[in-house]
Order: C-alpha cells, then structure tokens, then sequence
C-alpha cells in the first residue's frame, strides 16, 4: 500500500492556480522530499492532504484513506510538524507532550520522547518559553512523534537549528524510517534533504516537474560530475585513455591532472580501470557530483516568484508564502 496517492489534485484561488492536476505516489516506508520555489504549492499540497483545505478537483489518499472523507482515520496515525509551529510558553516540555499524548489517545512516555529528540530531563521540566528557536523545534517534533504515527510530515524541520541540530534531526529521520515510518517533508536546506531522501519531488508552479532519486534527477538533467585524476606520471595517453570510455564527454590535463566530465556514474568505475589497464599508476581520486541546488535550479529555472496572497504555513487554507530551496 501507498502511503500517499495523489490523482489530479487542484487547488485554485480565483484566478490563482495553487496546485495543477497534481500527480504524485510517496511509497510505504521511503524518506520523501519535496521541493520547490516560493509559492510553488508545497503547503497547499501538505494542507489538502491533512484535510485543512479542500481540493478544487482531484483526490487524494493518505495511508489508504481518503484525505477529505476519512480524514478522522487518517489523523490518529499521522504526526505533524507545521513550519511556523507555536508553543505554550508556561507549559513545560513535558507538559506538551502530556497534551499531545492526551490529544492522540496514545500513552507515550513522555521523558522517552524528550530524549528521543534530543532534550533532557531538565529542559522536560523548564517552561518552553525559555526554549532556544532549535530547542522549540525539537519539543515540535517530539509532539508530531506522539503515538508512533505511520506517516510523519515536515514542513522545514530543520528551521532554527544549528549544524549539530540538523544533523540529528538527519539522525531522526533515518531512525524513523528504520522504524517504518514513512517520512514526508519540504525543506529549504538542500544538504539535509540529500543526506536523508530516498526520493525527491520537484513542484513548480503548482506543477510537478520532476520525481526521482537524486542520482536519477542528475542523470536524467545530464548534470553529471566532475572526476579529477592525479597521476604519478604523464597525461598524454592517459588522456586519450580516459576520453575513450563511454559517459565521459570531456577530459582536460593539467600537469599529472586529469579532469573528467563524467554523464554515467558507471563510467567513474570504468575510467579507473581503463587506465589501470593502460599501464597508468593513479595517486588520487577526487569525484564532485553537480549539487542538488544545480539541479533544482534547472528544473524551475531559478524561478523565485512569489505566489499572491496574503495567507501561509499549513492550516492556513490560503496560497503559501514560504522561506524556500530558491532563497
């Protein structure tokens, strides 16, 4: 079963297309990033399928039940962590995990779920309102993690976390996935979302423009990568060598350097031993893949439009206004 299926979902504001003819399968199990430019349709997607506004045309199915009409079955085994998320600043962490667990029917411990994200026992009993931005966000997303849903979704979860924050939120959501948990999220930190997706979905405009593995997206764009070669000797034949293997497009020498442009990550192996083959004694290896911004920016062509209107974030019911991939 899909964890999420998605048929020629619609969302329009008068003259305004939020979200066009939207077309998307998010597997049982799989890390999910989605993508976009500002106002691309990310949150209105996200708020149709948790039934917070209803689509102009199209369904959608979320864990096998319909968003809109069965969104009471759907609510219990979903968390949610929703940018612009607020806290309670006199309650302790404890405390709104206490309310989430209460909200869910669920019996969670709640100290379990504070370190599971990342805060101890003393931030479980200091009120919230003295939380830093990052500690907010993990008490967030220890509320979402209330009740061991089956499908978590994040709307940036990484805003206002610091290099170590993001890393364990990484962290996080790869234990989530071994756990099961089919994990669906938007971000606008690239590295984050390359570190931890299985897949990726590119919405612009309202309209999907690309689903793939990251290495599938940069293979299909042809982005492909840079190989730098270092030698302990000669070029010249190496040279000719390296540009006779098929999927390198290109091969420039500098001194004992070669540099290989390289369109099918099969072709990384080959050159290798190509050369090996010919003789030619390699020092170092050095391989830059085309970055995934590289690649997001040739699929919305570096469009960074605002979408009208005034209303943003999940649970808005409006057209998003977001902090995105393009910034």
């Amino acid at each position: 079963m899909s964890a999420i299926e998605i048929s020629g979902l619609t969302k329009e504001y008068g003259d305004l297309t939020a979200v066009d003819d939207l077309d998307l399968t998010v597997d049982d199990g799989e890390v999910f990033g989605f993508l976009g430019p500002n106002g691309a349709g990310k949150s209105t997607t996200i708020n149709m399928l948790l039934d917070f506004t209803r689509p102009t045309a199209g369904s959608a199915t979320v864990l096998g039940y319909d968003a809109q009409a069965e969104s009471d079955s759907i609510s219990p085994r979903v968390g949610v962590l929703p940018e612009g998320f607020d806290i309670y600043p006199r309650l302790s962490g404890r405390r709104h995990i206490e309310f989430a667990a209460k909200t869910k029917a669920a019996d969670d411990d709640p100290e379990a779920i504070l370190r599971r994200v990342g805060l101890s026992a003393d931030d479980a009993d200091r009120p919230a309102g003295d939380y830093s931005k990052g500690m907010r966000q993990r008490l967030a997303t220890g509320m979402a993690l209330v009740g061991d849903p089956d499908l978590l979704i994040m709307d940036e979860p990484s805003t206002g976390l610091d290099p170590h924050g993001i890393r364990e939120m990484q962290d996080l959501v790869r234990s989530e996935a071994e756990r099961g948990t089919t994990v669906f999220f938007s971000s606008h930190i690239l590295e984050h979302v390359e570190a931890v997706c299985d897949r990726v979905g590119v919405l612009n405009e309202g309209r999907l423009v690309a689903v793939d593995t990251i290495d599938g997206l940069r293979e299909e764009i042809g982005g492909g990568a840079t190989m730098t070669l270092t030698l302990a000797d000669g070029t010249a034949e190496a040279r000719e060598v390296a540009g006779s293997v098929p999927g390198v497009t290109e091969v420039t020498a500098s001194g004992r350097t070669l540099e290989c442009t390289i369109t099918d990550p099969a072709a990384k192996a080959e050159v290798v031993t190509a050369l090996a083959g010919a003789g030619t004694t390699i020092e170092d290896v050095r391989i830059e893949e085309v970055s995934l911004e590289s690649l997001f920016t040739a699929l919305t062509n570096g469009d960074e439009a605002d979408a009208a209107g005034d209303a943003e974030g999940i649970g808005a019911g409006g057209p998003e206004t977001e902090t995105e991939v393009a910034r």
